[in-house]
């Protein structure tokens, strides 16, 4: 039985579609509600298709952790399982319809966790093959964007220092410390540009003009990592990883390319 039900959500493509349409349907829903003609109109049927939606994911959470053990042949594999950046989702996108029925939560608390129904949204990564392969890229390019973001936020920080003890005096209010010019530094480096805190002395122009200079640069470094580790595994993924054998003509070694 437990065997039956493993294949029912790995290996049965028509329920992983009823799933993945199930999880589209909840993101509409919650977009359509946003509307109050739509909410008063339709506000019980979106009712019904939320305690719908809830105990068909509940019985797919369930029914993922007990069967758990037959992917991962260990004894703590529901453990693993529900620890997971995926049961974690799935938790997280069913408890909070069952919270307020089990604790007394105020209302503008219960408001939030209706919100929490987007992370549903976050399922679809099970299913979509784009989703795996960005998840994938992600975790092959972990190393390089750390360092880069490191450099980022270490950018970001001596830029927001350095407008705050030129710009303070002149604008107290909008760069009264180093954290309110943090906004600022973020604007300026991602070349966003708001409009609603700059300098207005010679020497925070100058500066500013150089911080945005410099930004443009390394703001574009993640892209470019991640958009070239992309491009390079959908390649590898379309052309496939066939290796061909290969003989020396003139020693006789063979080797694979």
């Amino acid at each position: 039985m437990k065997q039956k039900v493993y294949n029912l959500l790995h290996k049965n493509e028509a329920v992983t579609k009823f799933i993945y349409g199930l999880i589209i349907l909840n993101v509409i829903m919650l977009i359509l509600e946003s509307y109050e003609e739509y909410r008063l109109d339709f506000g019980l049927f979106f009712q019904i298709i939320e305690v719908i939606s809830v105990i068909i994911f509940t019985i797919e959470y369930l029914c993922r952790l007990w069967t758990a053990n037959l992917q991962d042949k260990f004894d703590r594999s529901r453990l693993k399982f529900a620890l997971s950046p995926l049961g974690i989702i799935d938790l997280i996108a069913i408890l909070p319809f069952y919270l307020p029925m089990l604790f007394p939560i105020d209302l503008r608390i219960v408001r939030i966790l209706r919100l929490m129904r987007l992370v549903r949204i976050f399922k679809l990564g099970r299913f979509s093959k784009s989703l795996k392969t960005i998840n994938e890229v992600l975790k092959e390019t972990r190393d390089d964007l750390s360092i880069t973001l490191f450099v980022i936020f270490i950018l970001l920080v001596l830029s927001s220092t350095l407008m705050f003890y030129v710009e303070g005096e002149a604008q107290p209010d909008k760069f009264a410390s180093i954290g309110h010019s943090f906004w600022w530094a973020i604007a300026t480096l991602t070349t966003v540009g708001y409009g609603d805190v700059y300098p207005v002395t010679a020497a925070g122009k100058l500066l500013s003009a150089i911080i945005a200079i410099v930004g443009i640069g390394f703001i574009a470094l993640p892209t470019g990592i991640i958009s070239s580790a992309f491009v390079e595994k959908i390649n590898k993924e379309t052309n496939g990883e066939k290796k061909v054998t290969c003989q020396c003509p003139n020693c006789g070694t063979k080797f694979s390319v």
